[in-house]
């Protein structure tokens, strides 16, 4: 298997399907003029970055427009979420089913939003991004719908915020590094695992020398989809999840796991990701649910015989430094949750939950951990608890979906106050070609694939992204 395969572009109309039922400015960096050559690229022609969108920010937004597309069960909880902070006004709600638009709509009104209700045409979200009232798209569909609609969107003037995996081709990849470079507008993904929590606190600790160089990391997305998720009827439309199992095996899911890790290492700001291997076992389990449902439900007959990816999928990569990364990719067995997992120094080791070892000796007390966090709690964390502290209507019961996260909250407050994304589309699109290559990896015995360099070489000197302890400022915006 030659690892400098080309992939071909994708025509862009042919993404265009259903939507979930589940769901010039000031500050600019300088002209990038950076080449790629077409093994780089893994595409036909080479990109050239005209605009290097790592640390560029955007004319500031006192009111940020926004308009959320897909209200399933994390869209719904997206849309309130974001109404829950200052300075956002919602302005258009976006699904298939106008149930979902109208409660929706219910949901944040005792928060003053009043948006408009869009639905029953698959095409409903292309007449939103094209009015002229919004400032961002949060997009909250199938995976198959992210790429293009962040690129419609980005294309249209207004920034992206896109759920997980932001693509799930290398050439959509490049579409949203291309888009972004031209439009000059951002697309971030709600890689919600990165701020705030111990991975905060890790990575503060990891900037301040406390592990010494890193050496290797470790991130997980093991979670028990099987039966609330999967084969649920009713949890999404048309039963995509389910579908996005069959027929491919791979790292099918990798953010949760890795985003943290590419902060940790520094990906795209002073290293990047080289190569990978992906392995992935049989299915012990989707298809034997399929066939045990399909034995009183006729509901599930298509699935039974189907090709399932495996359980479990473990992925290995190399960086152009000498680290090395693994992440698995997990939804069926019973095994507890797992995220970002661990971080191995040459000073001391991260094992989650809340251990760190500085010898072969073993573990810390709990003491001398607990007092560890309190010293390297980054400033965003303290501004993000003292602001929910605060805040008279924030709803912290029922599922996560439906708290405002650090992400979110950052996302809106740099948009407010004219700052660069912590994450830029650049995270957004190495992180998301891991599925693509993983699967590539996977069906050719494991062989290494190159990782595509997104940045085209600017790595070398981009400035850090993440400003955990609000040095660029910011941290200004409340909840509401």
């Amino acid at each position: 298997m030659d690892s400098k395969k080309n992939y071909g572009r994708r025509e862009f109309l042919k993404h265009s399907g259903i939507l979930s039922a589940g769901i010039a400015g000031a500050g600019m960096t300088g002209i990038g003029l950076t080449g790629c050559s077409s093994a780089e690229k893994s595409k036909s022609q080479p990109h050239v970055q005209t605009f290097n969108m790592s640390g560029y920010s955007a004319p500031k937004l006192d009111v940020v427009r926004v308009a959320v597309i897909g209200l399933g069960n994390r869209g719904s909880g997206t849309v309130r979420r974001l109404a829950s902070i200052e300075g956002v006004e919602i302005k258009a709600l976006c699904d298939l089913e106008a149930d979902r638009v109208s409660k929706a709509i219910e949901s944040i009104k005792h928060l003053g939003h009043n948006p408009d209700p869009y639905a029953g045409n698959e095409d409903e979200w292309k007449r939103i991004c094209d009015r002229q009232d919004i400032d961002l798209i949060a997009i909250v569909t199938p995976w198959h719908l992210h790429t293009p609609i962040c690129v419609y969107a980005m294309e249209s003037g207004k920034h992206a915020y896109t759920e997980l995996p932001a693509a799930v081709t290398i050439d959509e990849c490049w579409q949203l590094v291309e888009t972004s470079e031209k439009t000059r507008k951002f697309c971030v993904q709600m890689s919600s695992s990165c701020h705030g929590g111990i991975p905060a606190v890790i990575l503060n600790m990891a900037r301040k020398g406390y592990f010494g160089d890193i050496i290797h990391g470790e991130g997980a997305y093991i979670h028990d989809l099987l039966l609330r998720y999967n084969f649920d009827k009713e949890m999404y439309h048309n039963m995509w999840r389910l579908k996005e199992n069959i027929g491919k095996s791979g790292n099918l899911y990798p953010q949760h796991g890795l985003v943290p890790i590419i902060q940790l290492m520094d990906i795209n700001y002073g290293d990047k990701m080289d190569y990978l291997t992906s392995v992935s076992g049989n299915d012990f389990m989707m298809g034997k649910t399929a066939e045990k449902l399909a034995a009183t439900d006729n509901f599930f007959k298509p699935y039974v015989g189907q090709k399932y990816r495996g359980n479990i999928n473990i992925t290995t990569i190399r960086t152009n430094n000498g680290r090395t990364i693994m992440v698995q990719h997990d939804v069926t067995s019973p095994r507890p949750n797992v995220r970002f997992d661990l971080l191995s120094g040459t000073e001391a080791t991260y094992k989650a939950p809340d251990k760190i070892a500085t010898s072969h000796d073993g573990w810390i007390p709990e003491e001398e951990f607990k007092a560890l966090v309190e010293k390297y709690t980054p400033e965003i964390n303290k501004r993000f608890a003292a602001l929910t502290r605060e805040a008279a209507q924030i709803d912290n019961r029922g599922h996560s979906y439906f708290r405002v996260s650090p992400t979110d909250w950052r996302l809106i407050d740099c948009l407010r106050n004219g700052l660069p994304m912590d994450m830029d589309v650049y995270e957004s699109a190495v992180s998301s070609a891991i599925i693509p290559l993983s699967i590539e990896s996977v069906a050719n015995r494991s062989n290494s694939i190159d990782v595509p360099d997104f940045t085209c070489g600017a790595w070398k000197t981009n400035q850090r992204g993440m400003d955990i302890n609000l040095e660029r400022g910011g941290g200004t915006t409340k909840l509401l």
